[in-house]
């Protein structure tokens, strides 16, 4: 086969792709488009037709994969709106507590597990908001979890016949290859989990990896979206008022001397506020301060932690390491300090806190009231005696900071009482009332994928749509939902992966190779249909990679007399093998959200991409 004008001038579009990418002169998604753009003007050039179809260009928007996670994503979210995936990531934090070394297993491994059966991207962004809520609660960069879910999303699609498109491909392949070999060499096809213990031994590698690896490999970037996070909250709220903002969870034994003490009282006395309790199965968000304590219970306090340890050993008391009962509604995510303004025309004007119900009335738990220069305050503070501030009349501009739930705090910016100045909070309307529909969709999704021979775009557009109908989302926040850099990268370099098939750049680079590794041991034949697929797999599709590369891999084999159903089995698990650079699903998907840029994939992925051969190719030959 010789090398042709076309053949040449994909090569040369390749190799600039790779130094965009790599450099990152333009941002990666615009990258891709610019390629696009090149590959459609080039084929309009004499000799260079099969570089692009002009009418079909850009297909890929509309291409399964692309519309795939578009879908998908609108599924994770609409999970997300209904509190679901609040709720997994409690769970997580309940068994994983707040270290990379337990959260990172626990995550990677169920993104992994449920990916066996379900497409990698598709697992992955249903995580994603649940890892996203975890690295807000922790204060652990999201670039430190979601590169270890994407890989062990990608390894995931290793354990099933049906975890990814090679894969689920391969049987078909090996029965077209089957009409031209002797009886004596047919393949056998693969029945279900036939692949699971390479699957397994992956994702316990890549589980591994990044244990014992992470601290070096992973960047470390604190995401922007985080400056509303508890800690830079307390920071504020301490320097402008002097308010030390600690929230930390109580245990009241059963015969505690509290007992029938109010909260007012007990506030006044210690300074501290009570902002929750929780007595036999209830729980009460900032309760009013007439409540009086009813043993056993739990207080969520918020203030000094080394004064309320000091009251905590004085009455017998338990000061928890963390918020454990409290630590969903308290979340960084659901509630925090803000601010509100009175305006002149507010009803409130002339009354006090405990007039008009404060906490009962509008959620906001009283903190302090900045008024003319001077904080009142219900504790003392650095720079102010203490003050019954829930006796103290409201005025006209008085900012009230108060602990709140977004979702009251939400419903303030409506109310013409308050001015909100608070903007940086999560002002989501979450809809828990949705749940049963949330599920019902997702389900019949996942039905329609793993029971019907229903096209995967289709199958996960049933259940976007549905979520979307039903009111689980409103159309603009499906919008919202979708990550628009995703979509244009992976629909952009679409186009180039048609190139290298069809202007046979792929067959003649995989030719060449294999003709260099004519006459060498079969294990080494092996290997390098491995490292073949992986660099393939790189640079277009896995699927074109699988359909290009089987036929050769099982013609090696046979010619080699080596064992034609593993060479194939070899193509179809490495074209997973895609680490290095951001043009897998996965990899695309998670890219934005963590900040990350190609040279974190190269730096993480490199080592990755070598221990994957070596697991791959190490449980093969051992099974098989």
């Amino acid at each position: 086969m010789e090398l042709t004008f076309e053949m040449i001038v994909v090569l040369c579009v390749l190799a600039v792709t790779v130094t965009l990418f790599v450099t990152e002169v333009f941002r990666i998604d615009f990258s891709a488009i610019l390629v696009m753009v090149t590959l459609g003007m080039l084929s309009l050039l004499p000799g260079l037709g099969n570089l692009a179809d002009i009418n079909q260009l850009f297909d890929g928007f509309s291409s399964n994969a692309v519309m795939s996670i578009i879908a998908v994503m609108i599924i994770g979210a609409g999970l997300d709106k209904t509190g679901l995936m609040s709720k997994v990531a409690a769970t997580i934090l309940k068994f994983g507590g707040r270290t990379e070394v337990r959260i990172i297993p626990i995550i990677s491994g169920t993104v992994g597990f449920i990916s066996s059966f379900m497409q990698n991207v598709g697992a992955a962004a249903l995580f994603l908001p649940v890892v996203s809520r975890i690295s807000v609660r922790t204060d652990l960069p999201l670039s430190r979890l979601l590169m270890p879910m994407g890989f062990c999303a990608i390894l995931g699609g290793t354990m099933t016949m049906v975890g990814s498109s090679p894969l689920i491909l391969l049987n078909d392949l090996i029965g077209s290859a089957n009409v031209n070999l002797p009886d004596d060499q047919k393949m056998q096809s693969f029945s279900l989990f036939s692949v699971t213990p390479i699957g397994v031994c992956l994702i316990i590698t890549g589980i591994l990896y990044f244990l014992l690896l992470g601290r070096w490999i992973l960047p470390k970037r604190v995401d922007h979206d985080q400056g509303s996070s508890a800690q830079s909250v307390a920071n504020y709220f301490k320097k402008i008022y002097g308010l030390k903002s600690d929230l930390v969870e109580v245990v009241v034994p059963e015969g505690s001397i509290l007992r029938g003490q109010t909260f007012a009282d007990i506030m006044v006395a210690h300074n501290l506020y009570i902002v929750g309790s929780y007595h036999k199965g209830q729980r009460w968000f900032t309760p009013v301060l007439s409540t009086r304590v009813q043993d056993p219970c739990r207080l969520a306090i918020l203030g000094r932690r080394k004064v309320i340890q000091s009251i905590a050993d004085d009455y017998g008391l338990t000061l928890l390491p963390e918020l454990d009962i409290f630590a969903e509604a308290y979340a960084p995510t659901v509630a925090g300090i803000a601010e509100v303004v009175l305006p002149p025309d507010s009803d409130l004007i002339g009354k006090t806190a405990r007039d008009v119900t404060l906490r009962k009335t509008y959620g906001l738990g009283l903190l302090a009231i900045h008024r003319g220069g001077e904080t009142l305050s219900l504790v003392e503070t650095d720079n102010h005696a203490a003050t019954d501030i829930a006796q103290e009349s409201f005025r006209a501009g008085d900012t009230l900071v108060s602990f709140t739930s977004w979702e009251r705090l939400a419903r303030l910016t409506k109310d013409r009482n308050f001015v909100v100045v608070t903007t940086d909070f999560p002002m989501e309307e979450l809809r828990p009332n949705k749940v049963a529909f949330a599920l019902l969709f997702f389900g019949i999704a996942l039905g329609l994928i793993l029971f019907t021979d229903v096209r995967l775009s289709l199958a996960l557009l049933v259940g976007a749509v549905g979520m979307v109908a039903t009111n689980v989302l409103r159309i603009d926040e499906a919008y919202a939902a979708v990550s628009w850099q995703t979509v244009f990268l992976l629909a952009s370099l679409i186009p180039l992966g048609q190139a290298v098939q069809n202007t046979g750049t792929a067959e003649w680079i995989a030719l060449k190779i294999l003709q260099m590794l004519d006459g060498w041991p079969i294990w080494s034949l092996q290997a390098g249909v491995a490292v073949l697929a992986t660099v393939f797999t790189l640079v277009m599709s896995n699927v074109g990679a699988t359909v290009l590369l089987v036929p050769l891999a099982i013609s090696i084999a046979v010619a080699a007399g080596g064992d034609p159903a593993i060479f194939a089995l070899t193509v179809a698990i490495s074209t997973s093998n895609s680490f290095l650079i951001p043009t897998h699903q996965v990899n695309a998907l998670i890219m934005g959200p963590a900040g990350y840029t190609v040279p974190d994939f190269i730096r993480s992925g490199a080592l990755m991409t070598v221990l994957f051969l070596i697991v791959s190719l190490g449980v093969m030959n051992l099974l098989f």
